[in-house]
């Protein structure tokens, strides 16, 4: 117990700091683009479009279960974003980070957080699209969505995943110190993850293969996605299953990565 007293004090220490290099991170992200900050809006709607293009044919087909294709695709798109792009960044940023490491002491988990940290403030802004999206669509077509109380509940699987990436970004940034090999498996990973989160498509359209299935079921991401979208676009409660499920998920993960780290962390220093 004063163990992790010492720890949120340690943090409380180190607030300003973390501040600050969470901001240096967000002006880095886009300063070498001419169109800077505005890509945050830009890269999400142009992906989308192309996702709805390549696949709007066969997923996009209007149903109960998809309602508005671009909104669903959308929000499974930003979701998805966010995650790989900030455990990307948090994995390398040890390394990254290793002459101030050498130099200067700063309590190492900062360089994960602020990185995590960083990319969440990028996803924050990127949701205007998503707003101004469900807005056009909402009052200019005839597409379904539903605008109601609920929608005020996406915070929820937006904080789950925020912890969920915290810590896997933990345990990656970990792993990366002694097997730097872990940067290409995780761009594979990332890309089988990208099908194995529903977002060009609806579960219900891939039939009832049993390891499909489980897959998806074992995905946290599908339920943070799925409750995700049961607020903003179907106006509704999300699945306690898929919250029970994703909330435990996360925070199990962000233990783990939490006690991994520490228990790495000296060592760091030996191989950076």
């Amino acid at each position: 117990m004063n163990r992790l007293k010492g720890y949120f004090k340690n943090f409380w220490k180190y607030r300003f700091l973390l501040q600050e290099i969470v901001r240096k991170n967000v002006k880095l992200q886009y300063r070498n683009s001419v169109l800077g900050i505005f890509w945050t809006f830009l890269q999400p709607l142009l992906t989308s479009i192309v996702l709805a293009l390549v696949f709007g044919g066969i997923f996009g087909q209007r149903s109960a279960d998809v309602g508005c294709y671009m909104v669903y695709l959308l929000c499974g798109r930003l979701l998805y974003e966010f995650f790989t792009q900030s455990t990307k960044r948090a994995m390398r940023s040890i390394r990254l980070s290793a002459s101030v490491i050498k130099k200067v002491y700063v309590p190492k988990y900062i360089y994960p957080l602020s990185n995590v940290l960083a990319n969440f403030v990028t996803f924050a802004m990127s949701l205007l699209v998503l707003v101004v999206m469900v807005i056009y669509f909402k009052c200019f077509t005839d597409e379904v969505i539903i605008i109601n109380g609920y929608a005020l509940l996406a915070i929820v699987p937006i904080i789950i995943l925020l912890v969920l990436s915290l810590g896997a970004g933990m345990i990656l940034a970990t792993l990366n110190v002694f097997f730097k090999d872990i940067e290409y498996i995780y761009e594979v990973f990332c890309m089988l993850l990208f099908y194995l989160t529903p977002i060009f498509y609806h579960p219900a359209q891939l039939g009832t293969h049993k390891l499909v299935s489980m897959g998806l079921m074992a995905n946290p991401l599908y339920s943070i996605v799925e409750m995700f979208r049961d607020c903003v676009l179907f106006g509704r409660m999300w699945n306690w299953n898929h919250f029970i499920y994703a909330s435990g998920f996360a925070l199990v993960t962000l233990v783990i990565g939490f006690i991994f780290f520490q228990k790495k962390q000296d060592k760091f220093i030996l191989h950076i």
